[in-house]
């Protein structure tokens, strides 16, 4: 499945509903919440390492080992400087507060400020994992493109000091 991570610039991914949504998450989120954001990795149901820039991301202060349990999107927003850590959520969970500790020392030695994002195709998905979403993170619904919803904290979307 072609996904347009750039103008003029197309990575492939492969099929299906997980697939879908990280589509949606760089396409559509992407432009609306984080214009002129760069793509540093997407990950893939059949390849891991879907699309990774690991200079960029190393050039941000974090380096990543092979056995690194990565968000499935992971965008810069060159303007703000921030780090846009998302999870796709078709089968697996939001980021909880075990996944925002663990995603915290993946990407501890970042230079950018990292934002939290949960990403979900629908709302009647969004609603079984209500209860396991953390404070201090977003989420989006590619069912409703448009809205973002801000789970508490001093601001709406942006980095938190830990």
């Amino acid at each position: 499945m072609p996904v347009k991570v750039a103008p003029g610039k197309a990575i492939k991914l492969s099929s299906g509903e997980h697939s879908e949504l990280i589509r949606a998450i760089i396409e559509d989120f992407a432009a609306r919440f984080v214009p002129g954001a760069v793509l540093i990795y997407a990950g893939d149901t059949g390849e891991k390492w879907g699309y990774f820039d690991a200079a960029l991301l190393a050039k941000l202060g974090v380096t990543i080992e092979a056995h690194g349990k990565m968000p499935d999107v992971v965008l810069h927003d060159p303007k703000r400087n921030w780090l846009v850590l998302v999870e796709s959520v078709t089968s697996h969970g939001p980021v909880d507060g075990k996944r925002h500790a663990e995603l915290s020392k993946l990407f501890q030695g970042s230079k950018a400020g990292i934002v939290y994002v949960t990403a979900f195709p629908n709302r009647a998905i969004m609603g079984r994992y209500l209860g396991e979403i953390a404070w201090e993170t977003e989420v989006w619904v590619a069912g409703a493109p448009s809205h973002l919803i801000h789970f508490n904290g001093e601001r709406f979307l942006g980095p938190y000091s830990v």
